[in-house]
């Protein structure tokens, strides 16, 4: 099939890969002309594991191409996916300008049959807003169908090539024909296609994220809990994960969470609901007890040196929001490095991937370092944000040399209590015991 996918962020460019390594054509849109350019010359704009080789190898074979034309995009395809951003507005509720921009664009364009897919995250009656705006303009039939990615940054390609379930949102049996088709090389080991509405398919992925966010801040709150009635998180996370009502994942506790999707998701269904007279009493507190979380860790250290930390020197390592990649929207490392600068501390920080983003965002607010050891370097103590595999296995002759004192804030809890107790360590992690020396 011919495939046009406009946006070139995680959920585009990595739909339109993937979809181009199934043997479609595939034309990615985007507006940067410098962003297209590098592209074309086979540069992938974002990191995630395996989609520059996956990349790589549809561009040689002639079936992945860029553009900054989206007429010419358009007449091409057959199938248009708009990956468009959906920001979050002052009040929460999703930026639907850019979908509905392009959508407007698309009428004045289209002269034969097309489907329209809204692959951005967007709230209950976008397609019927966004089937309003190409109709503005149009002169030929056309069918808007939602079909939300649910992709994990780290794993996105895995996720896109295997799904759990591929979520078709329709009431045009035609294109529910033409999206069954296109996927069907996704799900040829059973896993399930299921076509619903519409206004069903922008819910489920709400709905999804919104609980995982919720599964995360119910195991936060349970290892705070631990850690003032002296309970192991570790053991109560195995004991309710075993059941198979509750299942394993999204048990770690932390930091809090981050990311591009589940902020931006719950707050958008936050603000949905009150749109249509509904308070979502749960995640009302899920954002509350989040956006606590992601200073946790900050508080830990203040009750260590004091309020006032002039003078001090922290190294952290990670700045992402989640390991394997490289992206720092809403990333608790961004909170707690505000709250230490503010404090008047100095931070040094290394991530295998996130630097240049951080740098961009943050300039020299804080110190860069080559290498994890590098940023330990006359550093009071050492902070960990994000749970990178490098970090856990880390020589801890190497750590104790080059830290001015043996103290660690874990907020990933990569590291055994017991282990650090031995080593000789000042260790602090979540929901576990405090180790002093």
């Amino acid at each position: 099939m011919n495939i046009a996918v406009v946006g070139t962020g995680y959920v585009g460019l990595v739909t339109g890969t993937c979809f181009a390594d199934t043997g479609n054509d595939v034309i990615c849109v985007d507006i940067d002309e410098k962003k297209v350019e590098k592209m074309k010359n086979g540069e992938v704009p974002i990191y995630e594991p395996y989609l520059d080789a996956v990349f790589e190898r549809n561009i040689r074979q002639g079936r992945l191409s860029f553009t900054t034309d989206l007429k010419d995009a358009v007449s091409k395809s057959s199938i248009i996916f708009l990956a468009l951003p959906t920001p979050p507005g002052e009040d929460g509720s999703a930026d639907l300008s850019y979908v509905l921009g392009v959508a407007e664009e698309l009428g004045k364009i289209i002269e034969e049959y097309k489907v329209i897919i809204d692959k951005s995250t967007v709230p209950v009656g976008t397609a019927e807003l966004v089937q309003k705006a190409v109709a503005k303009n149009a002169k030929v039939d056309f069918d808007v169908v939602s079909n939300p990615e649910f992709l994990r940054e780290g794993f996105a390609v895995e996720d896109f090539m295997k799904p759990d379930r591929v979520v078709i949102g329709t009431s045009s049996e035609k294109a529910a024909k033409i999206m069954t088709s296109l996927y069907k090389p996704f799900v040829r080991q059973g896993n399930p296609l299921i076509v619903m509405d519409e206004k069903s398919a922008e819910l489920t992925k709400y709905a999804a994220n919104s609980f995982l966010a919720t599964k995360i801040t119910f195991m936060n709150e349970v290892a705070n809990f631990c850690e003032l009635v002296g309970a192991d998180v570790d053991k109560v996370r195995a004991g309710i994960g075993t059941d198979a009502r509750i299942g394993k994942r999204f048990l770690f506790p932390g930091i809090g969470y981050g990311g591009s999707c589940f902020p931006k998701d719950v707050q958008a269904l936050v603000r949905s609901g009150n749109q249509y007279g509904y308070h979502f009493e749960i995640l009302d507190s899920v954002l509350k007890v989040n956006d606590r979380q992601k200073l946790s860790l900050i508080h830990k250290v203040k009750e260590y040196y004091g309020d006032d930390l002039k003078g001090k020197t922290f190294a952290m390592w990670g700045l992402a929001f989640k390991p394997d990649t490289d992206d720092i929207r809403e990333a608790p490392a961004l909170y707690m490095i505000k709250e230490l600068l503010l404090a008047g501390a100095k931070v040094v920080a290394f991530d295998p991937e996130a630097m240049d983003n951080v740098k961009t965002l943050h300039g020299d607010a804080i110190d860069y370092a080559e290498n994890m050891y590098e940023a330990l370097k006359d550093a009071d103590a050492l902070l960990i944000a994000t749970e990178w595999s490098v970090f856990r296995s880390p020589d801890f002759d190497k750590v104790s040399d080059r830290l001015k004192s043996k103290v660690v804030f874990d907020g990933r809890n990569l590291f055994e209590p017991a282990q650090m107790r031995e080593l000789g360590y000042h260790y602090e992690s979540i929901g576990r015991e405090k180790i002093t020396v």
